[in-house]
């Protein structure tokens, strides 16, 4: 049996499973609801009950008090409806909404994607969660107050973990690490999550998306949680690498293309070798984007890799129509502390 759910005042409605909370139905069909611990301690995911019924059963309220209660306040991480609901709360439009705070994570899958790409999948505490938007990042915190800065590559529905993509540079200090040294079960500590680099859902334009490398990783990130709204618009993903051998990602978007019937894909070599006996897209990746659409002024762009590759194709693509507030970008800065590009 399932329950219509109707929150104001966006006017979203989905529908929750019998036994499933307000949030965790929420977060699956990809809105952007508050919450902190998901365990009914912390509160921020309060709400207002406008009609309905919903019950706790043995579920932890203690952050409710009696004049909550009695205001018709409920917590939606813990409250699973018995009726048909509508519910007031204040969804997420931004990421200056989400405090950044820093917790423990605890390695529990290392899965080598390519030659020189791993992926790292961190599980959080069972009490606590870290709400983000899709295509934001993460600092992992090391020894000595350095940071590394790396795109989470999952959607913000699946958050008891933190899935990371991470390239092997040579003398990496933290790449290193991770291909040579790290194990599962490894703990790090995290902060986050940081940048406005994330998926506008509100959007009805089609929507170009440009990674370079490991710029795929939040670009996959937006991709499902495009999913699992159900957007309808058109999709247009371009992947540049050097070789054949570079294209690590092309398990998880053939995935993504059975799902999304809107999605396209393109891979771009910048460097082929003889024997990727290659017959596809070549050159600069953001040049095969120029080729393909000549006005570019009624897309969205989302452009996530190498300064030089996001520089370039800001220009090239101003230059041909795009709307400079229709562009989003990550271009993986280089800092003293914190090393996004050098370790991606």
């Amino acid at each position: 049996m399932s329950f219509n759910i109707t929150l104001q005042p966006s006017g979203h409605e989905f529908a929750a499973n019998d036994g499933e909370s307000v949030l965790t139905a929420g977060l699956n069909h990809g809105l952007s609801l508050p919450y902190g611990c998901r365990n009914g301690a912390c509160g921020a995911c309060k709400g207002t009950i406008v009609s309905g019924e919903v019950d706790y059963g043995e579920r932890n309220t203690s952050c409710l008090s009696e004049d909550d209660k009695a205001a018709g306040v409920i917590l939606c991480c813990q409250a699973q409806p018995k009726t048909d609901v509508m519910i007031n709360v204040k969804e997420l439009s931004s990421a200056a909404e989400i405090k950044p705070k820093i917790m423990p994570a605890r390695v529990i899958k290392l899965h080598k994607l390519s030659h020189d790409v791993m992926q790292l999948e961190l599980k959080l505490p069972d009490s606590q969660r870290m709400q983000f938007l899709a295509g934001q990042y993460i600092e992992v915190l090391l020894k000595g107050g350095k940071r590394r800065a790396f795109s989470i590559a999952n959607a913000p529905h699946q958050d008891d973990v933190i899935i990371l993509q991470i390239r092997h540079v040579p003398d990496g200090y933290f790449s290193n690490h991770v291909f040579d040294e790290m194990q599962e079960k490894a703990l790090l500590r995290i902060e986050g999550p940081f940048g406005g680099f994330y998926l506008r859902e509100e959007t009805e334009r089609p929507v170009i998306m440009l990674g370079g490398g490991t710029g795929y990783a939040p670009l996959n990130g937006m991709l499902e949680h495009a999913h699992s709204l159900e957007m309808k618009n058109q999709f247009h993903l371009f992947c540049g690498v050097r070789a054949k051998r570079d294209i690590y990602m092309q398990d998880q978007v053939a995935a993504l293309t059975k799902k999304m019937s809107n999605l396209n894909f393109t891979a771009v070599l910048s460097d082929p070798e003889a024997a990727d006996n290659w017959s596809g897209e070549t050159g600069y990746v953001h040049e095969t984007v120029l080729n393909q659409f000549a006005d570019l002024s009624g897309f969205d762009i989302y452009m996530s890799g190498p300064p030089p590759m996001v520089n370039a194709a800001k220009a090239a693509f101003m230059k041909q129509g795009a709307v400079e507030d229709q562009m989003f970008s990550d271009a993986f800065e280089y800092s003293a502390d914190a090393q996004k590009a050098s370790d991606l």
